[in-house]
């Protein structure tokens, strides 16, 4: 009887910290770095930032991004993972009604930062606090839904914008707030209670393991980093490029929005359903294949439908790729199960930086090439060649090496 309780109370706890986390992931990301991007025209149609300064606090938040993903172990390490998980899902929320007013351009900035701080933070700590709470059997399952957050927060994003934007832009930065504050409240008690800094355990390294694959490693680090910086086009000027670049105005960006959305909603189960097929490493490369032409596209001046296609192609990628890299670290770490965490952590610390430098970067590139959206898909595009060009040519050469005579 006893037992049977505490196994239901368990199951419920897992649910909830589910729950909580697929939250944390709407806030922080869904809503708090992409709910920006339809935002991004009327913001300039309105006059409250000139386009290349828009942009730029489009790469504030990405930036920040990069400081939470630094910054939330240490934090939760002081306090807890709880603690510090709700904080940031408040900063989240705060950034939203304080980006309601457009005091000047350091405010808005330093907002944005800010929103992007706790994305960045919810994104390190959020996953882990809560799948040590659900059965291994169950944690691919229970890591999608959390994730599947960010694709929701997109669609949403792509569907509550427009409509609020009919009542005005600071009226729509409201509405934000007010929705993050109550996925908030939802997610306020679905944190596990934990232990400072505590973390969930690790077996143990045997002495004789094999050795650490590094090369092979550092080429998965390079290409995670690399389709950061590949996605920046889409992320930040999609919607921008549809209204203003094709001339076919806030609405049909939005609907665009709308579509990458869906992509990234469903890209996490579809991603680990191709890596259950053909392994974690060829489902990198076939993503990094599919991600280089999607790019690509809007920079081709294909038809509508093909612009439909690269807009749920990127945005299942977007989220998609994260299980893909998970797996794979955790494929060639298997024999160092201790090393995983801090390899992940790597992962998202050069995820975060390429994808903050690129964000400004092209921005940069933006104001001053004369606002030509094209020149940006085509460097997204490269990116992500250049990503699948190193997995390959590390592959070769690991292939060279073990056919060696020893």
């Amino acid at each position: 009887m006893d037992a049977a309780m505490t196994a239901g109370a368990r199951r419920t706890g897992a649910a909830w910290g589910i729950v909580a986390g697929f939250c944390a992931s709407l806030v922080g990301i869904g809503l708090a770095r992409f709910a920006y991007t339809p935002l991004l025209p009327a913001i300039i149609d309105a006059h409250w930032f000139e386009r290349s300064v828009a942009a730029y606090l489009g790469a504030a938040n990405l930036a920040g991004y990069l400081a939470g993903a630094l910054v939330g172990r240490p934090m939760a390490a002081r306090v807890s993972n709880a603690i510090v998980l709700r904080a940031m899902m408040v900063l989240a929320t705060a950034a939203f009604f304080a980006c309601a007013y457009p005091v000047s351009f350091v405010w808005f900035f330093a907002w944005r930062f800010l929103a992007g701080l706790a994305g960045g933070a919810l994104m390190v700590l959020a996953a882990p606090a809560v799948l040590p709470l659900v059965p291994p059997s169950r944690r691919g399952l229970a890591g999608g839904i959390i994730f599947t957050g960010v694709g929701v927060g997109i669609a949403l994003s792509g569907t509550l914008v427009p409509l609020w934007l009919q009542q005005g832009v600071g009226a729509t930065w409201l509405g934000l707030g007010v929705l993050s504050l109550v996925l908030t409240a939802i997610a306020w008690k679905g944190w596990p209670a934990a232990e400072r800094g505590s973390a969930a355990p690790v077996a143990p390294v045997h002495r004789r393991a094999s050795p650490v694959p590094g090369r092979t490693l550092r080429a998965v680090y390079a290409g995670y980093a690399l389709n950061a910086a590949g996605w920046v086009p889409h992320m930040i000027f999609l919607v921008d490029f549809v209204a203003h670049g094709l001339g076919k105005g806030l609405q049909a960006g939005a609907e665009y929005w709308v579509l990458f959305g869906i992509g990234a909603t469903v890209g996490p189960v579809l991603a680990g359903l191709l890596a259950d097929r053909v392994g974690f490493a060829w489902a990198l490369r076939a993503a990094f294949v599919l991600e280089a032409g999607a790019v690509l596209v809007p920079a081709l001046g294909w038809s509508d439908g093909w612009l439909i296609v690269s807009s749920v192609v990127v945005g299942a990628f977007v989220t998609g790729t994260v299980p893909l890299v998970l797996g794979r670290v955790h494929e060639l770490l298997a024999h160092h199960p201790a090393q995983q965490g801090p390899a992940w952590r790597t992962a998202t610390v050069g995820f975060a930086l390429f994808q903050a430098v690129a964000a400004y970067g092209l921005s940069f590139l933006f104001s001053n090439n004369g606002h030509d959206y094209a020149q940006l898909f085509y460097l997204g595009a490269a990116a992500m060649v250049l990503a699948l060009v190193i997995d390959l040519a590390v592959a070769a050469s690991q292939r060279g090496v073990a056919a060696q005579p020893r």
